[in-house]
This record gives structure tokens, C-alpha cells and sequence, in this order.
């Protein structure tokens, strides 16, 4: 069964911004879409949160994880952690490295196994504003080169949340169906 599970940033929520928009557009094509509910959002722990993607996750699903800004980070540490591989993972508007929010440090301080990363995903697409004011295009570019991943500029959009006024991210979605044709 296909199964795509969305991850929202650090102080976010599941139904904030894109969030919503997306799981009624998997919905209407009888796609599984959860976005979750990240534990202490506004003190976030990498532990935990690796810890709330595992208990959701079953390696007999065809699975797809869409992160936004810190659940970047949370998927590929999830990544780094499973012995098994999901079908592909979006990251968008994600952090590649530490910055000066010491909230972040226990996503970003120890940086990425990039080998193991690609191990566990067949696919990865990284979507990024190219004016995004909290994490910069280079993270993308970094996700991008390390992972192999189809990289994804869009024209002013900011952080691409709902603040940057994003209540629909059809980038998102097209890479998960194109994802899932591939998959057949």
C-alpha cells in the first residue's frame, strides 16, 4: 500500500501551510497521506522525532516521507537509522548544516552518513525557494549533489510555508506522483 507520511519544521504543525492541500490531493487519488505531529516542535529532539516517523512507518508499505524546513533533517536521520528502503523521500526548504538557532543543534551538529541516506530511498526531490530568509539555496544544492536528487527552484518562494503565503505546493505533489510512476 502506498503510504506518504509529511513531517512539518521546527514550531510547525501538521496542518499548517501545504500540509492539508497535499493530503486532499493524495486522498483524491486513494493515496494514504498523514502529515504528523511532531513531538515539542518549539524544542524539538532528533531522537524523538526519528522516534515518531519509526512508530508510523512499516517497511512492508510503499513508503514516501515529505519533510519541510527541520523535518529535513528528521527524515534523513530516520534514513540513517533503518535497516530497510522506502520508496522516496521530498525534502523541502531544509537545513544541511548547523546555524545559530542552538535549538536545531541536535539535527544538524553531527551532519549526514550520505552513503547509508541513499542506501535507504530510491528517490529523492529537493524543492527550494530561491530567496528562502531561514535556510539558504546552498542547503538545496548540498541535498541535491549528496543525495542525487532532481533539485527544485522555485522563482520568490520565500520559505515556502504558510507565512510565504503557500497553501498549496503542486511541485510537491507532482514529484510524489512522479515518484510512484517510477515505482510501478
Amino acid at each position: 500500500m502506498k503510504k506518504v507520511f509529511i513531517i512539518h519544521g521546527f514550531e510547525g504543525s501538521p496542518n499548517g501551510g501545504w500540509r492539508p492541500w497535499l493530503m486532499s490531493e493524495l486522498e483524491k487519488q486513494d493515496i494514504y497521506a498523514c502529515a504528523l505531529s511532531m513531538p515539542s516542535p518549539e524544542k524539538p529532539d532528533c531522537h524523538e522525532w526519528v522516534g515518531e516517523i519509526s512508530r508510523h512507518v512499516d517497511k512492508r508499505d510503499e513508503v514516501y516521507l515529505v519533510g519541510h524546513s527541520l523535518g529535513v533533517p528528521a527524515i534523513l536521520h530516520f534514513l540513517e537509522s533503518i535497516k530497510f528502503s522506502i520508496a522516496g523521500a521530498v525534502l523541502v526548504s531544509g537545513p544541511s548544516e548547523k546555524n545559530e538557532n542552538k535549538k536545531l543543534d541536535s539535527f544538524l551538529k553531527n551532519g549526514f552518513d550520505y552513503k547509508t541516506i541513499k542506501l535507504r530511498s530510491k528517490n529523492f526531490v529537493i524543492i527550494h525557494g530561491d530567496n528562502d530568509p531561514l535556510v539558504p539555496l546552498s542547503s538545496a544544492r548540498i541535498f541535491a549533489k549528496q543525495l542525487n536528487g532532481k533539485l527544485i527552484v522555485i522563482k520568490n518562494g520565500g520559505h515556502l510555508n504558510g507565512r510565504s503565503g503557500w497553501c498549496s505546493l503542486p511541485q510537491c505533489l507532482e514529484a510524489l506522483l512522479e515518484m510512484m510512476k517510477t515505482n510501478l
